[in-house]
Formats: structure tokens, sequence, C-alpha cells
């Protein structure tokens, strides 16, 4: 009975999918172009990129250059990785669902150009940050200050996260793109094709 039931369901979910003969052709087209695009979206965006822990990665959007230019030659840059302290590390599955909704996020803002002049971190990333802190340095740390130097502590007004007294470590004082105009950072790759270029070069001739 219930193998019916599935086999019933099982073509008629089939026959759904499937369109009639006269709009296979057009199906066929529409859905070759939807996942060309999609996966010419994958490519240059670098998508990829995100799924290691590559502090290039954050150079993707060039409004990270002084995040990425002071990170490197701060106190920070021979020890962590962004990642290392802005993503959660308490399990795999929420450290890829942190970089999931975290990355989405950023993409929609700079594909749209919302971003702000200045870049401020969100109240979810200062959770992970602190908690981060206290992760690598829990052996410098007394245990007193583990327990109450929390982000809740914080947000109830009990005590105060770590960099408002580390202010410098590791970005240094970063406002905005401004600040480090002379930034130097890992170039990008090109994501057109060379023949591309050849050909709009000449049309510009």
């Amino acid at each position: 009975m219930r193998k019916g039931i599935r086999n019933f369901f099982a073509l008629n979910l089939f026959k759904f999918i499937i369109p009639p003969s006269e709009w296979k052709l057009t199906v066929i087209i529409l859905a070759g172009i939807f996942f060309g695009l999609s996966l010419f979206i994958f490519y240059i965006s670098n998508a990829a990129s995100y799924l290691s822990d590559n502090p290039e990665t954050c150079t993707n959007c060039h409004v990270m250059n002084p995040q990425y230019a002071t990170w490197e030659r701060g106190s920070h840059g021979r020890v962590a990785t962004c990642n290392d302290c802005h993503v959660p590390h308490n399990n795999f599955l929420n450290k890829y669902f942190f970089k999931a909704k975290d990355g989405l996020r950023h993409s929609t803002i700079f594909t749209m150009r919302w971003e702000p002049q200045v870049i401020h971190i969100k109240e979810a990333g200062k959770n992970v940050v602190q908690q981060n802190c206290i992760r690598c340095h829990q052996n410098i740390v007394h245990k007193v200050s583990i327990k109450n130097v929390t982000f809740d502590n914080y947000e109830e007004g009990e005590g105060l996260l770590c960099w408002n007294c580390h202010r410098e470590t590791p970005h240094g004082r970063v406002n905005s793109l401004s600040s480090t105009p002379y930034a130097r950072v890992p170039r990008l790759s090109p994501v057109y094709p060379e023949w591309l270029k050849d050909f709009v070069n000449s049309k510009n001739k």
C-alpha cells in the first residue's frame, strides 16, 4: 500500500517536472541560460575562495583593503587569519553556516553598492570576535575574566569587550578607504577572458 502511494506521488512529481513536448525546447534553452549565468556569476565572484581560510579572499571586495593591509602589518599578521577571529570555531556546521550567512549579506551589499564609507562590525560579529579573543588567549587571561568578559555582559552594561582596551589590535585605526590610500594588497586576477580584452581594445583604437 505504502509502496503504491510512493510510486503514485513519484510518477505525478515526474509528470509535473517534465514540461509538455511543445515546451521542451524552450525550457531547455532557458535552463541552459540560467545555469550558464549561474556558473559565470560563481566564477567572476570567485565564490570558491570563500570556502578557504585564505585572508586574500577578503580583498575580493576592494572596500576591505584597509582591513587587510592593517591586519597584515599588525600584531596578528603572522599568527592568525581573518577567519581565526571573525568566524565561530565551536563546531564545523556553525562555522560554515556563519560564513554562508555573512557572505550572502556582504555579496548583496557590495553588488548593490550599498556599502558605507565607514564599515562597522555587526553585533553578531562582535560576539564571535569576543569569543575568539578568549579562545586564543585563554592561557593568559584570568579565569574570572573569561567568565565575565563576554558579549552578553557587555550588552547588559556589566563589562567591556577585549578591544575596548586593545583598540588598535589587530587593525590599527581603520576609519575608511581614505585612511590607507596607499595600502598594498594582493591584486585580483581579471575575471574576463583575454580574447574579450583584446576585442575591446581593438574596438577602442
